[in-house]
């Protein structure tokens, strides 16, 4: 432990989790190191320039960075000696040949530190891990310390949603930290002295369990997820309505309302793998059968891409080849520019190699979704994807588009067509204006 009155702190990782948690961590008083092997990733946050869109980071690290408690490093050696508590924030993304989650970059970032310690420290782990990564990790630094030092660890799942990440940085619904070690309970509970304060409920568990909950969790919410759209799939046999359907069953306060909007589904760099690597972690453990049905929830959520893909064809005659199409949205989700596995990205695509001509907006994403899938026509605005279009697909509810005008922009479109994929629309008011609208699972 430094001389100092609260320990200092070193973040390993610095994209989306780690660079939050660094400015967050630095803002609440503490002196805060971030460290990561991307020169140019460091070099922009030390400027004071997210190297991705997350509402409300461009503050909070400007502050951090005037305060002088917060820089940047590559170098693992200088955050090494820097910290008294080590945060694990790397990326663990799914394996190029299976579902499950690949650790390297765990590995790497435990094995790159602790060799360099100088002194006692407190290696904490937030990335999600498969069970049984901790304790391994924790036996696994104790052998590369040096001679003399002593290395605890725990692990604290982070719960983070794009869009929200600040706020749920600074007061998250829990604090969750795994370890055997009553000092290193100790310590986190100095290092979240703010939280713990404001009434954010600390709860501590073993590793194992702390692995697990960021899992379950994910597995809960895709779930719901999944369960709403196959209602959806339902409803648009029956005639019946899943927005209602939703609406009422969400009055029982054992189901809850959140999660039970039916449309294109989840994506993003979280829930889908996350739940494929539960699965396969099962597996490892012999217990596959209790998650066989995390492949259905899956499978349900894919699916969903194609029918919306299957729907816009319907709704222009049986066939996509040489319609132009526009494509609102790319991000997975609104309130970021994140496009891993983003059902709206995948949409577009799917209509392109069917022959249609699909021009893609999106407020925050075009280069990343330019990135990945260079062939698709971006535009510079939503009204320039809906010139002349045969039909629209709302495919990410950014608020610029749930406030479209119908009357407005049904004189810019060669077809009175709208697919709501994401269920925000007034249907009424679109074809009050003259529009044929299509929802999910919505007659």
């Amino acid at each position: 432990m430094s001389e100092q009155s609260q320990p200092r702190l070193s973040v390993v990782g610095t994209g989306y989790l780690g660079a939050v948690h660094a400015a967050c961590m630095a803002n609440f008083g503490f002196e805060v190191i971030g460290v990561d092997v991307d020169e140019l990733k460091v070099k922009q946050l030390g400027s004071g320039q997210p190297p991705f869109y997350e509402p409300g980071l461009p503050e909070v690290l400007d502050q951090a960075l005037e305060s002088g408690r917060l820089h940047f490093t590559t170098d693992m050696a200088e955050a090494a000696a820097f910290g008294d508590v080590h945060f694990i924030c790397v990326g663990t993304p799914q394996s190029a040949n299976s579902n499950a989650a690949d650790i390297s970059y765990v590995n790497a970032a435990v094995e790159g530190l602790v060799p360099h310690l100088t002194g006692d420290a407190l290696l904490v782990g937030k990335s999600t891990v498969p069970v049984g990564t901790a304790a391994r990790l924790r036996d696994v630094s104790q052998k590369l310390a040096p001679e003399g030092v002593k290395v605890e660890l725990a692990w604290n799942p982070e719960f983070l949603r794009e869009g929200f990440a600040v706020a749920d940085t600074q007061r998250p619904d829990r604090i969750v930290i795994g370890t055997d070690s009553d000092s290193a309970d100790e310590l986190l509970r100095q290092v979240y002295s703010n939280q713990i304060s404001a009434g954010v409920p600390y709860l501590r568990t073993d590793l194992a369990t702390s692995e697990l909950v960021k899992v379950a969790a994910n597995s809960f919410l895709a779930t719901k997820i999944s369960f709403i759209n196959a209602m959806a799939e339902v409803c648009d046999r029956a005639g019946a309505d899943v927005t209602a359907l939703a609406h009422a069953i969400g009055y029982d306060d054992r189901i809850g309302s959140k999660f039970l909007r039916a449309g294109l589904g989840f994506g993003g760099g979280c829930l889908p793998k996350d739940i494929r690597a539960f699965m396969a972690r099962a597996g490892e453990l012999g217990v596959d059968d209790a998650l066989s049905f995390l492949k259905e929830i899956d499978d349900i959520n894919l699916r969903q891409r194609s029918r919306t893909a299957n729907a816009a064809a319907t709704m222009l005659g049986g066939t996509v080849n040489e319609k132009v199409i526009a494509a609102l949205g790319a991000a997975f989700k609104p309130d970021s520019d994140d496009v891993r596995d983003s059902p709206a990205l995948d949409v577009a695509a799917n209509l392109h190699l069917q022959g249609a001509n699909v021009r893609v907006y999106d407020p925050k994403a075009m280069v990343n979704a330019a990135a990945q899938f260079p062939t698709l026509d971006f535009v510079d605005s939503a009204v320039e994807a809906c010139a002349g279009a045969d039909i629209v697909l709302l495919l990410t509810e950014w608020n610029e588009f749930v406030t479209l005008d119908p009357h407005e922009l049904a004189s810019r479109t060669a077809g009175r067509r709208i697919l709501d994929a994401r269920n925000v629309l007034d249907p009424a008011q679109w074809r009050e204006a003259g529009w044929q609208y299509q929802g999910i699972g919505r007659p």
